[in-house]
């Protein structure tokens, strides 16, 4: 009969021990809201945390995180559909006890301002939030009239001079990446003005003018595509010599006042062409 109490006693201290050992963990482990709730897949690594936390709140509609259910799933696609322009073709799977949100990610290219208001438009010219964005190089267009009909974030801006401020843009990405990948020249771009385009101020200036960090101008002319109607260097040409000149001096900063890239005829300015 003793042994049978003895037994019986270790097992309830065994018991008591579990439930405390229990109850220990649960308060001593930080109960964290991510580890339950959804998560974002196959991530750019140019997104950065704050942008992901914009997207974590739109999926739990700012409230406790969504249930594990298809309802559940395509509510919260919805959300994110509605309130983040940053993500196109969104979708919400259930995968291994998660909800896993995946799409497109828009990747801005090109600031906007319009007084104090400010925001970003992609490749596609989509309309994006302003989210300080670091470890991206993105340039802003200026010279935009009537910049105050903004668009509705999300919605394509249709503009010509916008888009060709983004298709030069572009080609200067895609020069980098093969010419200059470890010292970007469109990281000394500072901005783009395309207030003249097509000539609407004075159709002998240049139409769309770079301007570098330290304000060097560098004149590139008429929208790519449209240089044999203005009698101007071909867009190859235009590209050829702002590398040889990025390359010979290591920098746009050269000295120069202006970096005329129009004339077919023109050489590469030196420094002391300022003078």
């Amino acid at each position: 009969m003793l042994k049978v109490l003895a037994a019986v006693c270790v097992l309830c201290g065994i018991a008591i021990g579990l439930v405390l050992l229990e109850k220990y963990v649960g308060e001593t482990t930080p109960a964290s809201a991510d580890e339950a709730g959804p998560v974002l897949v196959d991530i750019p690594t140019w997104v950065n945390e704050q942008l992901k936390e914009r997207v974590y709140a739109a999926a739990r509609g700012h409230g406790e995180n969504p249930r594990l259910d298809e309802d559940a799933a395509l509510s919260v696609q919805r959300n994110i559909t509605e309130q983040i322009a940053w993500l196109d073709d969104v979708k919400v799977r259930i995968t291994s006890g998660r909800l896993c949100i995946e799409g497109r990610w828009r990747k801005p290219v090109a600031l906007i301002k319009s007084g104090l208001y400010k925001f970003y438009v992609d490749a596609e010219q989509v309309a994006l939030n302003y989210v300080p964005m670091p470890s991206l190089t993105i340039v802003q267009v200026t010279g935009l009239p009537l910049v105050t009909a903004v668009p509705p974030l999300g919605k394509v801006w249709h503009r010509n001079d916008l888009a060709a401020a983004i298709k030069i843009l572009d080609r200067l990405d895609r020069m980098d990446k093969s010419l200059t990948p470890d010292r970007p020249l469109l990281r000394e771009i500072d901005r783009i003005d395309v207030s003249n385009f097509k000539g609407r101020q004075n159709s002998n200036d240049s139409h769309i003018i770079l301007y570098s960090k330290d304000n060097t101008e560098i004149m590139w002319g008429a929208e790519m595509g449209a240089w044999q109607r203005h009698l101007e260097s071909t867009d190859e040409e235009k590209l050829a010599k702002l590398y040889h000149y990025y390359e010979t001096y290591g920098t746009l900063s050269g000295g120069v006042k202006y970096i005329n890239l129009r004339d077919p005829r023109d050489k590469i300015p030196l420094p002391i062409d300022r003078y």
